[in-house]
This record gives C-alpha cells, structure tokens and sequence, in this order.
C-alpha cells in the first residue's frame, strides 16, 4: 500500500514538472517574440534628423524649453565668453542646440583673416563629418533686420558655401568679429546673432596667427564650447 502511494506521488510529481517546464518553455517562446518585435521596432524607427523643411518649426519650439543664452569657447589661448541674442532666436536656438550635442568639441577655428574675423565650427576631421551627418543637413535662413551691426566682438554666421543666391547660413560654423573697425559691409547680408563679453584678447591672439593660402592657420586652435548659463 505504501508503495503504491509513493508510486503514485511520483507520477504526480513527473506530471507536475513537466507541466512546469513546459509553461516555463513557452514562457520564454513568448518573451523572445516581445524581444524581436521590440528589436524590429527599434531598427525601423529612424533617427532624427534636421533639414530644411523641419529646421525652422523645430528650433521654433526648441527655444521655448532650452533659454541659454551664454556659452564659452575654450581654446589652448584661453576662453571666449559669448551672450547670444534673444531676438535672433533660431540661430541662438541652433548654437545652443550644436553645443548640447558636443558638436563643436574638436573643430577647430579654421579660418583666420587678419585684421577682419576668425572663423569657427568646422574640421577636415571625419569625426566631425560623422557627427553632420548625425545631426542634419539643413541651412537657416538670414535674419538681418533685428538693429545688430557687426561691430568688432559681435559673433555672426557665414554663407552656405552651396550655390546661395538668399545667403541662407551655414549652421555648424560661426565668425566673429575681430576688426576695430567693425565689419559693418557684412551688415545686410549676414546674421549677428551673439557678441563676446570677456576673452577678445583671445581673439586677437588668434588674430594674429600665420596661415597658408586657404586662411586656414598653421597652428590648428581647437575648440571646446560649453553652456555658461
């Protein structure tokens, strides 16, 4: 009798464990379709990306969550503290945007003209190309007509170099203004968008270095840029 309960216990046991392990093994059927599906949602979903017909409407709402309006360009040469202007919101809006995306860590100040501007933002550097392409392709469009002139510290933004009949700016680059004289011909054409409040003896040191025959320095002065407030 007692052998026969304990037979019994066994084959209830047996049974027991088998339906266990075969709920367990759909289980984890189940489980790895949740991952795929996930997974396979993940690949289609794309990137975003900026361009010319998305660019405005989301730099528009962008400025309504992200108020920044002062950044400092670190060089070897020391630092260049820029207050961007409220009114030219979508260029302030791009620049704050590009720099919480670490895009301009690694440019470099790669076009200098004596007595004229310095030029920033872009590289020959691949990283940097990955990093354009990351972001987007688009231009913005000039913004001349808010009062600012280029007077020498004002910080402004340079002409695609696409074929560009409306000046439409390049986004991941900027000039300032290094002539004490002011670059006020630049005026109508051009967006200033910040002016530098401490560090323009930087830009006069870099003012002042060699170049070759693109403008492009001898000595390359890479940049950091970093929200101040």
């Amino acid at each position: 009798m007692f052998k026969s309960h304990s037979r019994l216990l066994l084959i209830f046991i047996f049974f027991i464990s088998c339906d266990v392990k075969q709920k367990q093994t759909q289980l984890a059927k189940v489980q790895e379709k949740k991952e795929k599906i996930i997974t396979e949602t993940k690949k289609k979903e794309k990137p975003f990306l900026l361009n010319d017909k998305n660019a405005i409407p989301f730099f528009f709402e962008y400025e309504k969550k992200n108020k920044e309006k002062k950044v400092r360009i670190k060089t070897k040469y020391g630092n260049i503290d820029i207050e961007l202007f409220e009114e030219t919101l979508y260029h302030r809006s791009n620049f704050i945007y590009l720099t919480k995306k670490k895009y301009f860590n690694g440019t470099y100040f790669h076009r200098v003209v004596k007595d004229f501007i310095i030029q920033g933002g872009n590289s020959d550097s691949y990283e940097i190309s990955k990093r354009r392409r990351n972001i987007g392709r688009y231009l913005l469009p000039p913004d001349t007509k808010k009062g600012f002139k280029h007077h020498r510290g004002i910080v402004s933004v340079p002409s695609s170099d696409i074929e560009n009949p409306y000046k439409l700016a390049s986004p991941y680059e900027f000039f300032i203004v290094q002539s004490k004289n002011g670059a006020y011909h630049l005026d109508k054409n051009f967006t200033p968008f910040g002016k530098v409040i401490k560090g323009m003896e930087v830009v006069d040191i870099i003012s002042n270095l060699e170049t070759d025959r693109r403008e492009w320095p001898h000595e390359n002065v890479k940049i950091e840029v970093e929200l101040l407030d």
